[in-house]
C-alpha cells in the first residue's frame, strides 16, 4: 500500500533525480534510496558491518607486529650496544 505525501527537496536534488529516472518514476527511486539508507544506517546493519570488519581484521595485529618485528629487534640491539659502551 502506498501513501501520498508532500516532500520539499532542494532543486539540485530534484535535477539529480530527473537525470536518473523519468518523472513518473521519481517515487520509486526515492523509495529505493530511503530503504537503502535505512538498511545501511540501522543499528543491526552497523552491528553486522562491525562483525564483518572484526572477522576480516582478526589477524591484523599479528600481521602488523610481524611487519615491525625486525625494526623492533634492530632498535633493541642499538640500545643494548649503547648501554654496553
Amino acid at each position: 500500500m502506498s501513501k501520498r505525501i508532500n516532500v520539499i527537496l532542494p532543486e539540485t536534488t530534484i535535477l539529480a533525480i530527473d537525470r536518473l529516472v523519468k518523472k513518473g518514476e521519481r517515487s520509486h527511486l526515492i523509495d529505493k534510496a530511503v530503504r537503502h539508507y535505512v538498511a545501511t544506517r540501522s543499528l543491526e546493519s552497523l552491528q553486522e558491518r562491525l562483525k564483518a570488519a572484526s572477522i576480516r581484521d582478526r589477524d591484523l595485529e599479528v600481521e602488523v607486529a610481524g611487519d615491525w618485528a625486525a625494526t623492533d629487534e634492530e632498535s633493541w640491539r642499538q640500545i643494548d650496544a649503547r648501554e654496553r659502551d
